[in-house]
């Protein structure tokens, strides 16, 4: 134990005498030894605090959208009515997203009051099962299918020919493996966030 103290007392001690140093480094100096140069340091604040408070502000306000169904990169909040076609962000909590609630970024396909049909027909995956094929006032939005990318089944929407109901928003989009209200159902108006694309 005394060897131990003694090792990290000398390596502290050894560090403790090029501290001097590098503080002449931080203040601008161009390298170990020599004076040091406090003029270069503020130039390097005045560039380096103005981005680092920029991107400090705008990070919280960008979401990174990291599904290949949605065709955008960055988003972001805009508030305002949901149309059909825009984007919404929300939480979601499923066995199938993971054990912790996802942020996931859909569109949204089919509004309150507008007719949602799903047809059950022979799957393309697995003979003897059954796939969900969603229609909003006729248009075909996706086909459900019976197992996920990474082969966990899954259960799709059983819904028949109902209109979406009021405060709620079918979501989803074109992609074959997204996993959306075929899946779920419709989701909540006020769970949704009206969202647009950045990049």
């Amino acid at each position: 134990m005394l060897k131990l103290a003694w090792a990290l007392a000398r390596s502290g001690w050894a560090e403790g005498k090029l501290l001097p140093l590098r503080a002449a480094v931080a203040l601008g100096a161009s390298g170990l030894g020599h004076p040091p140069r406090p003029d270069q340091l503020w130039k390097a604040y005045g560039i380096v605090l103005p981005i680092g408070l920029v991107t400090a502000f705008a990070i919280p306000h960008f979401t990174l959208v990291m599904s290949p169904s949605i065709d955008a990169w960055i988003v972001r909040a805009s508030p305002g009515p949901i149309h059909r076609g825009d984007l919404v962000s929300f939480r979601l909590t499923d066995p199938i997203a993971g054990p912790k609630p996802v942020s996931v970024t859909k569109y949204a396909l089919c509004l309150p009051g507008q007719m949602l049909s799903e047809v059950e027909r022979p799957s393309r995956m697995a003979p003897g099962k059954s796939d969900g094929w969603y229609y909003c006032d006729g248009r075909l939005l996706g086909v459900s299918k019976v197992f996920g990318r990474k082969g966990q089944a899954l259960t799709h929407l059983h819904w028949g020919r109902s209109p979406i109901p009021a405060g709620f928003v079918y979501v989803g989009s074109a992609h074959p493996d997204g996993y959306d209200s075929r899946y779920y159902g419709p989701v909540a108006i006020d769970r949704l966030t009206r969202m647009e694309r950045v990049l």
